[in-house]
């Protein structure tokens, strides 16, 4: 399956992004789909993860309570709102989807599938 995220960009600290990953086909709704992010000169983190179902759902405890992950399976499409935004969050943002890890599983790295990433910069 191929991942497409877009929706990133220049936002003020305190503002809202919504960040959405369509997938390439309908078999999309067999895998659990996360975001996983890297900023700039360091390490992957794990953001966010989404059952196949969409039932159930996990956070990185950098975004919880601010980020919001969910999906449309109809549209082929996942989505992260994220809310509250902090110059800590820029990053380059990565759709990702696993047909075996429950989204607790999921890691930064030994996903089954990677999107190509969209930027999202907070200014303070």
């Amino acid at each position: 399956v191929q991942l497409q995220a877009s929706g990133g960009g220049l936002v003020q600290a305190g503002g809202s992004l919504k960040l959405s990953c369509a997938a390439s086909d309908r078999t999309s709704s067999n895998y659990a789909m996360g975001w996983i992010r890297q900023a700039p000169g360091k390490e992957r983190e794990f953001v966010a993860a989404i059952s196949r179902s969409g039932g159930s759902t996990f956070y990185g405890n950098s975004v919880k309570g601010r980020f919001t992950i969910s999906r449309d399976n109809a549209k082929n499409t996942v989505y992260l709102q994220m809310n509250g935004l902090k110059p800590e969050d820029t990053a380059v943002y990565y759709c990702v989807a696993d047909m075996s890890r429950r989204p607790y599983e999921f890691r930064v790295d030994g996903m089954d599938y990677w999107g190509k990433g969209t930027l999202v910069t907070v200014s303070s």
